[in-house]
């Protein structure tokens, strides 16, 4: 498989990143847990969750990419699956980001936890079904798909951190928040 062969670095590079990646935002969560809040389960599941589950594809695909195909058609059929079950996934986490209360989601937020997810996913799917008669065509639309979604896992792991540490502040023992304007 020569055209698959030509991406071997580019999925070590991108797997790499995000296994990583994965490993960084289960600390960051083990340290903001310190620091519970009233609602945090329905906000992790709209904001943290998704982030390590962009995070597991694009290291799932890179893997699979990377395995000694002989045929690309098991490998398209099995990133064409995730990328339809990414799309189903996404809808779920954009229902999440309108019914959790602790947050209220402004167009960035949308883009990055909805759009881009949602387009990442989708190509990947749709990828898979021109990957017969268009595989190159088809193997730089599955790596750009892992790369926005390494990208938006970034964008929103440094977003999550950025809230806990500069606006949800915990609580002193005088009921304040611990700000010294």
């Amino acid at each position: 498989m020569s055209e698959l062969a030509k991406w071997d670095n580019f999925y070590v590079i991108v797997g790499s990143a995000a296994g990583a990646l994965i490993g960084l935002q289960f600390v960051v969560l083990t340290l903001v847990s310190q620091r519970p809040m009233a609602g945090g389960a329905e906000a992790g599941a709209a904001f943290g969750n998704p982030t390590v589950v962009h995070f597991s594809v694009t290291l799932f695909i890179s893997a699979l990419l990377h395995a000694p195909w002989e045929r690309i058609t098991i490998a398209a059929a099995i990133w064409g699956l995730t990328g339809f079950v990414g799309v189903g996934y996404t809808v779920v986490v954009s229902r999440r980001l309108q019914r959790q209360v602790v947050y209220r989601p402004e167009l960035e937020d949308w883009v990055f936890h909805a759009a881009l997810p949602m387009i990442a996913y989708a190509a990947l799917a749709l990828s898979s079904l021109a990957s017969g008669s268009r595989l190159r065509d088809s193997l730089f639309a599955v790596g750009g798909s892992a790369l926005l979604l390494l990208f938006v896992g970034i964008h929103n792991a440094w977003d999550s951190v950025s809230y806990h540490v500069f606006v949800h502040r915990p609580k002193t023992e005088d009921g304040s928040s611990g700000d010294t304007k």
